[in-house]
């Protein structure tokens, strides 16, 4: 798991990644603060640590930020101490909050439990193959930290052949399990939402994923 380190106190900022490392993790840190939250979309981390008190924007604003395009899981930890910073914090879409000084065994603890429930309730609603990441829940695709909403359609459609990855899916058995019913659904239909997911798909990065194979139906 790799933990990206938001604080600009030079000292807390190489203890923390020393003490992270010895227990598995794999630490970077943020130097460059006026483009931070461009930093944390090129570092894709599995989880941040935010302080609050930074040069540029403050941790508030880097949250609020960070969240128009990511549900990476933030703990703010930071020396403010007040009832009110950790009701903003959370309201603004961090996961949890600590504050310092902190042993270090507690904060391990929170990050361990946080990573815990993000990611296994990410292991129930989310498929991944070939590195495209579906999410059945949100019915959004991400790949290398961007991310694209789906229909309801596209979202039928990307679930089923990526359940039967690899397999050929007919055409009829596509559409039977997106509409399931009795009345004919036009096959230009089936066209229409292949050609958008395509589309989405390839805007994202990943060229080639969904397959054609002629007369006999697709496959990812």
């Amino acid at each position: 798991m790799k933990i990206y380190i938001i604080e600009d106190d030079e000292n807390i900022k190489i203890e923390l990644c020393q003490f992270l490392t010895k227990y598995g993790y794999n630490c970077t840190s943020a130097h460059d603060f006026k483009h931070i939250v461009e930093s944390v979309t090129v570092t894709c981390p599995d989880l941040i640590l935010l302080d609050i008190n930074l040069p540029y924007k403050d941790g508030y604003q880097v949250c609020r930020e960070i969240r128009k395009n990511s549900r990476v899981p933030i703990i703010v930890v930071t020396s403010r101490n007040s009832d009110y910073d950790e009701l903003m914090s959370l309201n603004i879409g961090a996961d949890d909050f600590i504050t310092k000084p902190y042993n270090t065994q507690v904060l391990l603890a929170h990050i361990q439990t946080v990573l815990k429930r993000v990611y296994d309730v990410e292991k129930k609603s989310v498929i991944m193959h070939n590195g495209l990441t579906l999410d059945l829940l949100k019915s959004k695709i991400y790949y290398q930290c961007k991310e694209v909403e789906l229909t309801k359609n596209e979202l039928g459609i990307l679930r089923l052949l990526m359940m039967n990855k690899e397999n050929i899916i007919p055409r009829d058995d596509i559409i039977s399990e997106l509409w399931q019913e009795d009345e004919f659904i036009d096959e230009n239909t089936l066209n229409v939402n292949i050609a958008r997911l395509r589309k989405k798909i390839s805007d994202l990065g990943i060229n080639n994923y969904l397959i054609t194979n002629r007369g006999q139906g697709y496959h990812v």
